[in-house]
């Protein structure tokens, strides 16, 4: 053990636990980073979360908080402490009247989901998926798909968190508003979230649609009722073969009927289609064919295919994200969707001007020999009439409207890099850009320094004042928060390296061909 750290152990002996684990290896979900933490942490108690971070800020350590390391960035990524919740996940209080609940903030939402149930109550949104941890979810801006919700911290109340003096702090949009819209959306850099209050609604059936047709039709009711005919919608956009899978739900009181099924729709799609993503490693070109046909059978070859059923809310948001991937998502303004689409379109097909369906896409770098995976997840939410106290600081949503996610998935066959991650990426950031995007702050994208600055301009400032007041000395702050939130200007960072009591490397982590190097910062 480090003698440092043994010092301070037995100089506070409290009787508190501290029981780490050595050799951790710590992954992302899809596998695209992996890293070797000196410590890891499961603590059970507030006590245990309060001790450790009360020894890391003397013992001159960081600490990074994951919980289902479901982002596929290297924002859980550490070689100092990591801690987890995981074990940290009760129910503490639960309002059936009001619907309002307390709990630990390491409850994985499917956990909080069943808990939810057994009440008579469910949370009002989801994402495509519920593994995460409640605390991560709301800590990097998780959205669902309707125009009728925002992100999923506006229903959070209040909060509790562990700042890096060890002492845990209440904030609402009442009580410490400016901790409060930082740590809503803190990107795991102000503390540990350890408490959150939550307004849950009573709980609800979902009678659901999935219809497959042209994209120009779904393009064509964009501005109509394509986001507003229910109060859930969602679209997957397939751009070689100008297809879209529109997916609608409104409650009902109707009983439960199951999803159709099919002799495809089992282990043998799945592997099918890992199959055909894996050999398009090597032969790019037949992916537009891999598209037409995987989810031709998934779905139906014919325009109007349809599938139908009745599921409870938890179970109908859901889908199943297949494989590991990489995912660089974007918001943009939710009337510039069609511009996006038809712009991406026209880029990827490479579309001649005489094709009906051109316009032009400016984007600056050549589509040729270049193939992508598909779908397009395409996805809305609406943050615009949440109170400004309430309001995260790096909410990523528009200002004043609603807001479109654009979802730019690549598969990443049995742990293998696609070859078109970079090109694809660096086009689709820069249409994002163009179209006055900002990046989901939990997927993989490039884009850092200058633009986000300029994207988020006082906001982040603001943000950043509330962060180091709550953690002046950077216990909480990575190497994925140099790069992409703390700016050139970084005072804590130069001060630091001037006075020599840190060390800078290129730190390497890497999985199956993936490779971070970024600025990881550890005590000399």
């Amino acid at each position: 053990m480090d003698p440092l750290l043994a010092a301070e152990l037995a100089r506070c002996d409290d009787g508190v636990t501290f029981n780490p684990k050595l050799h951790h290896a710590h992954s992302t979900w899809a596998k695209t980073f992996l890293s070797r933490p000196d410590l890891y942490f499961q603590p059970e108690s507030l006590a245990e979360i309060e001790k450790i971070v009360k020894l890391a800020h003397r013992c001159h350590r960081r600490i990074t908080t994951t919980g289902s390391g479901h982002s596929p960035s290297s924002l859980t990524c550490t070689s100092s402490w990591l801690l987890n919740l995981d074990k940290y996940n009760r129910i503490l209080s639960l309002d059936k009247s009001t619907g309002v609940v307390v709990m630990q903030a390491g409850i994985r939402l499917y956990q909080l989901c069943d808990e939810l149930a057994k009440y008579g109550l469910a949370m009002p949104n989801l994402g495509s998926i519920n593994e995460q941890s409640i605390a991560g979810a709301i800590s990097t801006g998780t959205h669902g798909s309707s125009l009728y919700h925002g992100t999923m911290s506006t229903s959070v109340l209040s909060l509790r968190i562990t700042t890096a003096d060890g002492v845990s702090r209440f904030c609402s949009p009442e009580e410490d508003p400016d901790l409060f819209r930082a740590a809503v959306l803190s990107l795991g850099a102000l503390g540990i979230i350890t408490e959150i209050t939550f307004q849950a609604v009573p709980e609800f059936t979902l009678k659901w649609q999935q219809v497959i047709d042209s994209d120009i039709k779904m393009l064509n009711s964009w501005n109509k009722d394509l986001w507003t005919q229910t109060e859930f919608v969602r679209v997957w956009w397939y751009p070689y073969t100008r297809r879209a899978v529109i997916w609608s739900a409104e409650k009902t009181s109707e009983p439960p009927v199951d999803p159709p099924s099919s002799y495809y729709g089992g282990a043998l799609g799945y592997y099918v289609y890992h199959n055909l993503l894996y050999a398009a490693q090597y032969i790019p070109r037949i992916l537009p064919w891999v598209e037409w046909f995987v989810f031709g059978m998934e779905y139906g070859f014919a325009n109007g295919s349809k599938s139908q059923a009745i599921q409870p809310s938890r179970q109908a948001l859901l889908m199943n994200c297949l494989y590991s991937q990489f995912v660089n998502e974007w918001a943009i303004p939710l009337h510039k969707g069609p511009e996006a689409l038809r712009r991406l379109s026209s880029w990827l097909n490479q579309l001649p001007p005489t094709d009906p369906d051109y316009v032009p896409h400016n984007i600056p770098f050549s589509a040729k020999d270049l193939w992508v995976h598909a779908p397009v997840e395409v996805r809305v939410s609406d943050n615009a009439s949440v109170a400004p106290n309430s309001r995260p600081y790096l909410d990523q949503t528009v200002e004043d409207g609603p807001t479109l996610y654009l979802n730019a998935t690549l598969y990443r066959p049995y742990y293998h890099d696609p070859p078109c991650r970079a090109r694809y990426y660096e086009a689709f950031e820069w249409l994002m850009r163009d179209l006055g995007g900002r990046p989901h702050w939990a997927k993989n994208f490039e884009t850092t320094g200058e633009d986000l600055e300029t994207m988020y301009s006082d906001k982040i400032q603001q943000w950043r004042k509330v962060r180091e007041r709550a953690d002046p000395k950077g216990v909480f702050v990575g190497p994925w928060h140099r790069l992409n939130v703390l700016g050139s200007g970084n005072t804590l960072l130069n001060e630091e390296i001037d006075s020599g009591s840190i060390k800078v490397s290129d730190k390497i982590v890497l999985f199956s061909g993936t490779v971070s190097t970024g600025n990881n910062v550890s005590k000399s």
